[in-house]
């Protein structure tokens, strides 16, 4: 602000204009409370306040308010326009600003020399920060179940967690991804996420492509469904080789993730010898086999078990090995 000091018995008080406030910060806020990011398809623009102007007798003007949005923990923000992950909202209450408030200009006071003692002229605020950003929400479970479509996911899931997601005898039943809770007793208790299914090329985004594969980065264990009924679209080992294949072409990170590799159907399975074969084979490679049937819940109450001993095992090892 340009403002003169006039009070009595100062005659020549001087300049006196204060300073203007700092225009309030966009601030990203994590809360367990959202789950989706349905709310930003409605309203995309976010603007906080700006700050007061200066006033007379050198008072500053008020700060502007910083403009919290919440978000879904798990909440990834992206640069719009670089792609560059500005930051990774993993935890309850964790905080981003992403867009900065300009500061306030400074009141004609400030520039007041010997040789001006009177300047009539203050400085300009600042402008504030303008960007786009991209919001992608990652689930955060401790299991992910995976495998090709109708391999049984949404049915299991319903099987360990009181879950009810959609299931039907047709591929990419399961849209989004279900979350449900494993308890085996009070204390012990894990967040399970059936992640939709995946076809070929699913890294290029094909099917839902990378609706599946980006919610598979923070899970834990990664429990793999195979079909081994009688009435299988594809091989057992070559439905495993492929979702491996997919989740390495988009992260090679991926597939290094502990995994547990479940025959489901064993109820539409006539020869149970295979299931042999089939624990052999990846028993071989180094991965946990187990059977089960969803359906009939055959195998279920023995595979929580396995997923909690797993589950320790990989929270209490040492870093870098599972």
């Amino acid at each position: 602000m340009v403002a003169f000091l006039r009070e009595k018995y100062r005659p020549r008080g001087g300049p006196a204009g204060g300073d203007g406030g700092k225009g309030g910060d966009v601030v990203l806020v994590a809360t367990s409370s959202k789950h989706t990011l349905l709310d930003f398809k409605y309203k995309k623009h976010f603007k906080a306040p700006s700050g007061e102007h200066g006033k007379g007798k050198n008072q500053k003007g008020k700060d502007g308010e910083d403009l919290l949005v919440y978000v879904p923990v798990g909440t990834v923000v992206k640069d719009a326009q670089t792609g560059e992950v500005i930051c990774d909202l993993v935890e309850e209450g964790q905080r981003c600003v992403v867009a900065k408030g300009g500061r306030g200009g400074r009141g004609n006071a400030h520039f007041a020399t010997p040789t001006n003692q009177a300047p009539r002229y203050a400085e300009p605020g600042e402008e504030g920060e303008e960007r786009w950003v991209v919001l992608e929400l990652k689930l955060i479970a401790d299991v992910g179940i995976i495998g090709l479509p109708n391999a049984g996911k949404s049915t299991l899931l319903s099987r360990l967690t009181k879950a009810r997601p959609k299931v039907a005898d047709y591929p990419f039943t399961t849209l989004t991804p279900n979350l449900g809770v494993l308890e085996l007793d009070e204390e012990r208790r894990l967040v399970l996420a059936d992640i939709p299914g995946l076809i070929e090329n699913a890294h290029r985004g094909a099917g839902l492509g990378h609706e599946f594969l980006r919610h598979i980065e923070r899970t834990k264990i990664l429990l793999h469904l195979i079909d081994v009924s009688d009435t299988r679209e594809m091989d057992p080992i070559e439905a495993f080789e492929l979702v491996n294949k997919e989740m390495e072409l988009y992260s090679k990170e991926l597939p290094k993730k502990p995994q547990i590799v479940v025959a489901n159907k064993i109820d539409a399975l006539s020869n149970k010898n295979y299931l042999e074969e089939l624990r052999k084979y990846f028993e071989g490679r180094g991965y946990e086999f187990h059977a089960v049937s969803a359906l009939t819940g055959e195998g279920v109450e023995e595979l929580k078990q396995l997923l909690w001993r797993k589950y320790e095992e990989v929270v209490n090892a040492p870093a870098g090995k599972v």
